[in-house]
């Protein structure tokens, strides 16, 4: 999941160009507005804290309490009082709802009725837009995908049980700004933390969760407060840092391995842009919540939330590239609107951004299904669960051509008293077991469309719960042969519960979204992580179990991001002096190529730079990264076929180690007409020395359209795609 700026997942709302955001747990598109009508942002003319050149700076970060630091916010401060009162002369009918002077500088305000044009007058004035509409785009086999235990030892860390300061990630605070963490689940127990000063709604604090705020316009009229109501925010909170080794437990099936975040030690600041039953955030809220992130003192910043793309100077995206410059790492999802070009939204689409893509990890919770002495194992989700053995005759619903059926319109008056099987896609979850029980059968199970292993089905809020409550499963594709040679046979779906481990690894997510970025045609995502069957923490609310706590399977980018963040956790903690843009690049520029597959077989490795961005990500060797890059990809945009081409990038190296180095460098060709090469064969790097290289991209006239892609080898160092796009 992501949070789309709607939902539980990762989904980017694109509903400016009319599309949907998807979410991937129940299948099916939300729609969603991309921009707020009825609000906007003023950007003013100066720079903010983060980049200004006046401010106070120490360790690589902008020092708050410095003398300079509060002149020029005294000046900013100066600068929106001016603003403000122009508004009162000249837009009355304007409301001023929020201010920034970090991140961006700028005010949020409601419109009533003025227009943009007015506020475009106003001095002082560098741009105004509408405000984008956001929502929340679910050994340790997760750990497992990212080297995560190597990379703890590889960060010194010892792993005590019960000794937090021994914990990967200790001393480093992580911003989840999501639908809130639950304090009460023990993930976020707080035994052995340090005492340390709480932030906000002290409600929903300890010393693990030391902030817990709110941020939505509507908080004070409907009540919100910052606890943990939906699941999301809880169940990134664990990814990122649920405790070491903490029990876990899906109804009655004890999970054989004892989770814990990928950065277990750091402490979490929640902050809550998606309260109450609110599934929607503002522009203004998300800043909101930055800035605050920022001014509490979070080293990383996770956002499993998307919206609509504005373009290449996307407000949120600023806020996200100077935030970054000021020192804090921000992870995002890509978003859930893949297969397919150009679908990564804001904020991940920000050049500064770590931006996650994801894969599978082969587990799952599921059940048996037999019949004519052959055994599957199909996954649960928030469907019934039978509670005694369900046998009865399997009726493949099928097209007109013989090809299994989606189920997505009424079934046959065949299906009555069978078990009904249909595929995966086109409509939710919820919307085939509604009309399977329509027609009367027992139960229903669901076959997936994409390779890997099934997923926990979620139920669909938009359908009467009555017309879901059928027992329904759903099994892996490669089962889907096996079943139809099933068809009118008796079958059984069985009671018991089991946890289920595959080989099923490493799989590209068919939702995940991919670039090219728009308008700069960048690389995007960054660099991927586990995203489909991700089990992690939700609130204590859904589950009756007080003892183990509760715990979901969830997919989506929203589950990816979290992965990346907890890395930059680990990677901080190793390493405090290394500043916000060598964290990102350690982690993007070090991540394992040629292992991810194509969600359509599961097996053909996927080297389109475009959908896996850099590799999957590899916690060991960002924590031990030598070279890092300012630039953890290159792209020459969209170039013309029509004449020969001939264009030059830069990237700058940089030695993190204590001595000198000399590093051979070379480009492996990609897909694509092009060629690109670098300007030297190596380049020698003084202890923390830097040197800058030439990448050239080369076009006959009349070559081939679409991507042309390679890659930068930097030794055995670190490596970083190269794109153009021939138009």
């Amino acid at each position: 999941m992501a949070l789309v700026v709607i939902g539980s997942a990762a989904m980017t709302a694109q509903a400016a160009t009319g599309a949907v955001a998807i979410d991937p747990n129940t299948d099916g598109s939300v729609a969603t507005s991309g921009v707020d009508a009825a609000s906007a942002i003023i950007q003013l003319a100066g720079d903010p804290l983060s980049t200004s050149t006046n401010v106070d700076h120490g360790n690589g970060r902008v020092k708050l309490d410095g003398q300079k630091t509060k002149s020029v916010k005294a000046a900013l401060a100066a600068q929106r009082n001016d603003l403000k009162n122009w508004l009162r002369a000249n837009a009355p009918k304007v409301k001023v709802t929020g201010e920034y002077d970090f991140a961006l500088n700028a005010i949020a305000v409601r419109l009533n009725g003025t227009s943009l044009d007015v506020l475009r007058r106003a001095p002082g004035v560098a741009s105004v837009s509408l405000q984008g509409v956001y929502h929340p785009t679910a050994a340790d086999p997760d750990l497992a995908r990212i080297d995560g235990l190597a990379g703890w030892g590889a960060a010194g860390a010892t792993s005590v049980e019960t000794d937090p300061r021994t914990w990967a990630g200790y001393g480093v605070k992580v911003g989840i700004i999501d639908s809130g963490v639950d304090v009460t689940h023990p993930c976020f127990a707080d035994a052995g933390f340090p005492a340390t000063t709480q932030l906000g709604d002290k409600r929903f604090t300890n010393n693990k969760v030391i902030v817990a705020k709110v941020f939505n316009n509507k908080a004070g009229s409907k009540g919100y407060t910052a606890e943990a109501i939906g699941e999301h925010g809880t169940h990134v909170g664990g990814t990122v840092a649920c405790d070491l080794t903490t029990a876990a437990k899906i109804g009655n099936v004890a999970i054989p391995y004892d989770p814990s975040g990928v950065a277990p030690g750091a402490q979490l600041g929640s902050y809550n842009v998606f309260p109450g039953d609110d599934g929607d955030a503002r522009s203004e809220d998300i800043l909101n919540a930055m800035e605050a992130a920022v001014v509490d003192g979070m080293d990383v910043l996770n956002m499993s939330l998307g919206g609509g793309s504005h373009g290449i100077q996307d407000l949120l995206t600023v806020a996200v590239d100077n935030i970054d410059r000021a020192g804090v790492v921000v992870a995002i999802s890509a978003g859930n609107e893949g297969p397919g070009t150009f679908t990564i939204g804001s904020p991940g689409m920000a050049e500064r951004a770590l931006t996650a893509g994801a894969s599978t990890v082969g587990h799952f919770v599921g059940l048996p299904v037999t019949g004519a002495g052959t055994t599957v194992y199909a996954a649960t989700g928030e469907f019934l669960v039978p509670t005694s053995p369900i046998t009865a005759t399997l009726a493949a619903v099928k097209n007109a051509d013989g090809t299994l059926g989606n189920g997505c319109t009424a079934l046959p008056s065949t299906v009555s008293g069978t078990i009904a099987l249909v595929s995966r896609g086109t409509c939710t979850f919820g919307t085939k077991v509604a009309n399977a029980k329509t027609a009367g059968a027992v139960a229903a199970i669901i076959v997936n469309n994409v390779a890997g292993d099934p997923i926990a089905m979620a139920l669909d809020t938009a359908l009467p719960a009555a017309a879901q409550q059928l027992p329904a499963v759903m099994t892996g594709l490669t089962t889907k042969t096996t079943l139809l040679g099933l068809d009118g046979q008796l079958v059984t779906i069985g009671s018991d519960a089991a946890y289920q481990t595959t080989d099923n690894n490493d799989i590209m997510a068919g939702f995940s979204s991919q670039g090219p970025v728009d308008v700069s045609f960048r690389v995007k995502p960054d660099v991927v992580a586990p995203g489909v069957n991700v089990l992690s923490s939700i609130p204590m609310s859904f589950c009756t179990n007080k003892i183990e706590g509760c715990w979901a399977f969830f997919q989506g980018t929203s589950m990816a991001s979290p992965h990346l963040a907890g890395m930059a956790a680990v990677v901080r903690a190793a390493h405090p002096a290394w500043e916000a843009w060598q964290v990102r690049s350690a982690i993007a520029n070090t991540a394992k190529q040629d292992l991810l597959t194509k969600y359509t077989d599961g097996t053909t490795v996927d080297v389109n730079v475009q959908k896996v961005g850099n590799g999957l990500a590899d916690l060991d060797a960002a924590v031990n990264a030598t070279v890092v890059l300012t630039r953890p990809s290159v792209s020459f945009g969209a170039v013309p076929n029509t004449a020969g081409q001939t264009l030059t990038e830069t990237v700058t190296l940089t030695n993190l180690s204590g001595s000198s180095m000399t590093v051979p460098l070379a480009v492996v060709d990609g897909p694509g007409a092009g060629t690109f090469t670098v300007s030297a064969s190596s380049v020698t790097l003084a202890a923390g020395g830097s040197a800058t290289v030439t990448i050239t991209f080369s076009s006959a006239k009349g070559a081939a359209l679409g991507n042309s892609q390679a890659t930068l080898k930097v030794g055995n160092a670190a490596h970083a795609a190269l794109f153009a796009y021939l138009k």
